[in-house]
């Protein structure tokens, strides 16, 4: 995904509004003027948005209800996800917008909002929507062309080994705080050469980005993604015991099965270059787009069970990665399986603490705040 906010790692994500810092990508969405629904428009009435150079005609379900706030007197009916409760649960928000508000202007986030799996893939892929990128997507092939994936392999393997043995003695330990804000940054730092003492003040900057330009950001989204990854599998034994000494095709299914369901970016932000037509309505030229990537991970429309973490389903999918050739993503996958290994060899019986469980919280990014395990079982 393209981008994620800019916060200390490790630090807790729960607050219901975002704490934005100047590098956050919402400190950089363009303006766009509100909605100006008709008097008396209703949903899915055609309505005009406000847009550079003029009104452009809007088929889009844009409901108000008497009474303040609204851009036209009214308020707005549909839900937002930057509402208050939005960072713990943000699903029930998710399955009102995408059953009924599947195009909707957000005055919050100053955007239209689109949260349908089918709207949101095109949105990732689609020209006709710019200023974003993900890593795995078409440019990653052209910017990368000398990275040597079998040391990225051993350099990963190495450091989750290392990390592992450190926690293996403790009667308790946070995976979170202890291996995955370590492992993603640790791996570019063997990567490029980092010693160890300066790894966290050098390779979240110019290091990173040696090795991967454009997506050297990525390092926060990796730890994120990680920590979501190792709680979906922990809190099943079911699925501790089919991983534990699983092939590598597995693990990445599991891999990107957790992507789908609980991706570590829940937002993010394109902007139209043309008119697109989308689910309940068309997308004017020039608007700001919100994509919910993580309601169209569970949209039942595209899933099966969409709630459900299945390494085995036989309709997978994932938005946070492209399919094409990228550090970043490569590096993501790596980590996840040599995470599992390093975890499980070192600690054969590791298991949540009792009487623990995972929340997953967050408002743009998403992943569990602490995974409490005890290493000896």
């Amino acid at each position: 995904m393209s981008h994620e906010q800019n916060r200390e790692p490790g630090r807790g994500i729960g607050d219901d509004r975002p704490e934005l810092s100047p590098g956050d990508p919402w400190t950089r969405l363009p303006s766009m003027a509100p909605a100006t629904p008709p008097a008396g428009g209703r949903a899915g009435a055609g309505v005009s948005a406000v847009v550079p150079g003029g009104l452009a005609p809007l088929a889009a379900r844009v409901r108000t209800a008497p009474g303040g706030g609204g851009p036209s007197g009214g308020r707005v009916v549909a839900p937002s996800p930057l509402d208050p409760g939005a960072s713990r649960d943000p699903h029930g928000i998710h399955r009102t917008l995408r059953e009924e508000f599947p195009l909707t202007y957000d005055p919050l986030l100053r955007a239209w909002v689109l949260s349908r799996y089918a709207d949101v893939a095109t949105a990732l892929t689609d020209s006709r929507f710019t200023h974003g990128h993900r890593p795995g997507d078409p440019p990653c092939a052209r910017a990368h062309v000398d990275v040597d994936v079998a040391a990225l392999r051993s350099v990963t393997e190495r450091t989750a080994y290392v990390l592992a043995r450190r926690i293996a003695e403790r009667p308790q330990a946070d995976l979170v705080a202890d291996f995955c804000h370590w492992l993603p940054a640790g791996t570019v730092a063997a990567a490029v050469g980092v010693p160890y003492r300066d790894m966290m003040r050098l390779v979240r900057g110019r290091a990173a980005g040696a090795l991967a330009g454009e997506c050297g950001g990525q390092i926060a989204v990796r730890e994120k993604a990680l920590a979501s990854f190792l709680g979906n599998v922990l809190s099943d034994p079911d699925q501790v015991a089919a991983l534990r000494d699983a092939p590598a095709g597995l693990v990445g299914r599991a891999w990107a099965e957790s992507l789908r369901r609980d991706p570590p970016v829940q937002i993010a932000v394109r902007r139209t270059a043309a008119e697109v037509p989308v689910s309940g309505g068309v997308l004017p030229a020039g608007a700001s787009v919100a994509l919910l990537v993580g309601s169209a991970g569970r949209d039942p429309e595209r899933f099966r069970e969409p709630d459900r973490f299945d390494p085995l389903r036989d309709d997978p999918g994932q938005l946070t990665y492209g399919s094409g050739f990228c550090p970043a993503v490569i590096l993501a996958g790596l980590e996840a399986e040599y995470a599992l290994r390093a975890l499980f060899a070192a600690m054969p019986r590791l298991r949540l603490a009792h009487g623990f469980r995972p929340v997953w919280t967050g408002l743009i990014t998403w992943a569990p705040r602490s995974l409490i395990v005890r290493p000896g079982g």
